[in-house]
């Protein structure tokens, strides 16, 4: 059986690998996964019933740490002699890439799976830039989560046009449409009972954000479309699903007035993210860049318009004007005025949101992208016998 290692640089990441290494094992592919270690890890190996591994990697660049991470990662790869190794996120394709080169293992994909030197200036860009360079330049295949991200990726010359692709229509693991995201399966009373336990009318105008709340996300500019319409809609309200973060942090001020506002409820993390988009009328992502964001999609398959900028990214995840609408980024006025235009007109919410899941069930279910990542697998592992260079270890050999 073909072994593939995934290297990512945190537990948190590992939503990407959601149902596919179940889907993988039935194609034959014997998988293991590294991150960092911790709770998350664990949890993962034990849900999925595949061997993980902890190996610390810290998310910022830290030449001395990223050495030693380096070096532990090479090891662990020479150790379980994989046939491919699948390398996600800008760290993780580093030393992903470059510890699968370094321990000969011959088949190595690298996810681009977002650009933070889109929104970097300066050394620090220039710094990504190589980052990047290097880990399509030591993969032998590299994957794009969306069409404008290989775009983005082949004008900065990043790598060459013909090495990279995407994955069908694209997004990060596709979604489950017809299980998870399904509106028909989340409890009738899901929206009331979310309200309820905020205080918000059953019947008041709600806006959602879910993700992290930092300046990237667009934060700054939300809170500022909110002031624009909480002036002016007394009964609506904001529900801001996630955690302020030190890392690329909001003004304090920002934060202050947010938190401060009593029609703002900032609940944290949300583990039940079907029960959210069900208590809430629109979603928005005021971002300044990624790959392919998730929450459109899972909200389209939940019926749940949305608000977006029109960055690398959002355009593959939403149609402007069919599932959603997209504004220009940074842009709080633009952006105050097309959530009014859903809070003002529910039927066109209604629209755009059947849209969506007409669209998430034609074009991103998972299966559909896990058997276009399977038949990339086969490319860079034909089945041919186990090399005798790359002999399948023996039982608790080192």
């Amino acid at each position: 059986m073909p072994r593939v290692v995934h290297v990512l640089t945190v537990p948190e990441s590992l939503v990407f690998l959601r149902g596919q290494v179940d889907f993988m094992r039935a194609r034959g592919w014997e998988t293991s996964v590294v991150t960092s270690p911790g709770p998350a890890l664990d949890a993962f190996g034990a849900r999925h019933g595949v061997p993980v591994h902890g190996v610390d990697m810290p998310r910022r660049m830290s030449p001395l740490e990223d050495a030693k991470s380096l070096a532990r990662l090479t090891a662990l790869l020479r150790r379980l002699r994989p046939d491919l190794v699948h390398a996600h996120t800008p760290k993780g394709g580093l030393l992903g890439t470059l510890a699968a080169a370094m321990a000969g293992v011959r088949a190595r994909i690298y996810h681009m799976r977002g650009l933070p030197l889109m929104t970097a200036t300066g050394a620090q860009r220039r710094i990504l830039a190589a980052t990047e360079r290097t880990s399509c330049g030591l993969a032998t295949r590299v994957l794009a989560v969306s069409a404008s991200l290989r775009a983005a990726a082949v004008e900065a010359r990043l790598c060459p046009a013909g090495k990279i692709r995407v994955l069908g229509s694209g997004s990060g693991n596709g979604v489950d449409g017809e299980g998870r995201f399904d509106p028909a399966r989340v409890p009738p009373d899901a929206r009331a009972a979310l309200r309820g336990e905020l205080g918000i009318a059953p019947d008041a105008p709600v806006i959602g954000f879910l993700g992290r709340l930092v300046r990237d996300k667009g934060i700054v500019e939300l809170a500022e479309a909110w002031g624009r319409l909480r002036a002016t809609r007394p009964d609506a309200h904001l529900v801001l699903g996630g955690v302020f973060e030190e890392r690329d942090a909001v003004p304090s001020a920002t934060r202050a007035a947010l938190e401060g506002d009593p029609r703002v409820h900032v609940v944290g993390f949300v583990d039940d993210t079907p029960r959210f988009y069900a208590g809430v009328d629109v979603i928005t992502l005021p971002t300044y860049r990624e790959g392919f964001p998730n929450v459109p999609l899972e909200a389209a398959s939940m019926r749940v318009p949305i608000v977006a900028t029109r960055v690398t990214g959002c355009v593959d995840a939403i149609v402007d004007g069919v599932t959603g609408t997209l504004v220009p980024p940074r842009d709080a006025e633009a952006l105050a005025a097309a959530l009014a235009g859903y809070l003002d007109d529910p039927a066109l919410g209604e629209r755009h949101g059947r849209a969506g899941r007409a669209r998430v069930l034609r074009e991103f279910r998972s299966e559909r992208l896990w058997a276009a990542l399977a038949e990339v697998y086969e490319e860079e592992v034909p089945s041919t016998p186990r090399s005798a260079t790359n002999p399948r270890p023996e039982a608790g050999s080192p």
